[in-house]
């Protein structure tokens, strides 16, 4: 019996001849391929991750390296998987840092077990009949680990992880301009490139604080501004997906939203101080936070709809001081003493005096 070919549009990808086989891509909407972050919760939030082809900016925090978290998770991702690594910084020996990066958890581990605790305490007894086994167990599903791993910040990656040939580190300190390191994009994403939809392998490119003041072209915002623009034009025919941290406080404000319009996902990240009292009787869970990442962009490729997140504000917190985990805000109860503070301050006209406007 001849077998039937599967039936192509010019308004659809071919998505037959992708191998499924590669644990570390899942398909996405609209013919995409996606990506995993490192981070579970991140990946929830974007709609299963990074999409293939994408130019992710993620803008860092003067007074805090918290996106030192988000780059390392998606490179020890990417490592575990067995997938190309392109990874630039200012520093003299960027392979040291690769020696920072977390070690994926056991699938015996803590975090999963006490989050399904967790799952059940809050569920009362008699509602556990409505709900079925496979969503209760669908974390500790052995394909979903194999897309997102946990990973644990205390317990440092295995040296052959990145000890092969699949890793490259490029240092921008002492480059006089961005030729150096746009030749080394070129030549690792033309490994990359998209043939026919069949995606064998995925590459990933981490910049680690690209504007440094440290390196020497950081004066020049036009030289840099056409470097990601260049750079965001390769990856788009690629099998690969870059990351690129960079601080918008040293550059200038033309500067600094001109990378941000040309980021296809822009994420930032900031500490929150330790004595906000204002804030922490606002939020739920003050003291176990130790930052805030804003959702400025999510990536959707291959269509003009919109994206519209349920919340674009979560808390950064680290579970057991081992795990990253993302969650929504949640406002504070209010007492009666302090009713009347929290009605004017959540007033919709933000002044003192209330109105027949204010809620």
């Amino acid at each position: 019996m001849a077998t039937t070919k599967a039936r192509v549009s010019s308004f659809s990808r071919n998505v037959s001849t992708v191998t499924s086989q590669n644990p570390g891509l899942k398909h996405g909407p609209n013919g995409t391929m996606l990506l995993s972050s490192g981070i579970p919760d991140l990946d929830k939030i974007l709609g299963g991750g990074f999409p293939l082809g994408s130019l992710v900016m993620v803008m860092e925090d003067e007074e805090a390296p918290h996106h030192m978290l988000l780059l390392r998770n998606f490179m020890s991702q990417g490592l575990v998987q067995k997938q190309p690594l392109l990874y630039a910084s200012a520093s003299k020996d960027p392979k040291r840092f690769l020696g920072t990066l977390p070690s994926p958890a056991s699938p015996k581990g803590d975090k999963s077990s006490d989050l399904s605790h967790e799952k059940d305490i809050r569920i009362a007894w008699q509602y556990k009949k409505y709900f079925g086994e496979p969503q209760l167990n669908l974390n500790t599903n052995g394909s979903q680990q194999d897309y997102c791993n946990d990973f644990d910040l205390r317990k440092p990656l295995d040296r052959h992880f990145y000890s092969g040939n699949n890793v490259d580190c490029v240092s921008i300190k002492d480059s006089p301009n961005l030729s150096v390191l746009q030749d080394r994009c070129a030549g690792f994403l033309a490994k990359l490139s998209r043939n026919e939809g069949n995606i064998s392998s995925a590459g990933r490119i981490a910049i680690q604080s690209f504007c440094s003041p440290q390196c020497k072209y950081s004066n020049e915002e036009w030289h840099m501004l056409s470097f990601i623009r260049s750079l965001k034009g390769m990856v788009q025919s690629s099998n690969a997906v870059v990351v690129v941290t960079f601080p918008p406080s040293l550059l200038s404000p033309s500067c600094s939203l001109r990378l941000q319009h040309m980021a296809d996902t822009l994420l930032s990240v900031r500490a929150i101080p330790d004595e906000d009292k204002e804030l922490a009787k606002l939020l739920t869970g003050y003291q176990d936070m130790i930052g805030l990442i804003n959702i400025h962009k999510a990536a959707r490729l291959n269509t003009q709809v919109p994206v519209i997140l349920e919340a674009t504000t979560f808390s950064i917190k680290l579970h057991k001081r081992r795990f990253l985990v993302l969650e929504c805000l949640n406002q504070a109860p209010v007492d009666g003493s302090s009713g009347s503070s929290y009605g004017t301050s959540g007033g919709c006209s933000g002044s003192s005096k209330v109105g027949t406007l204010d809620f």
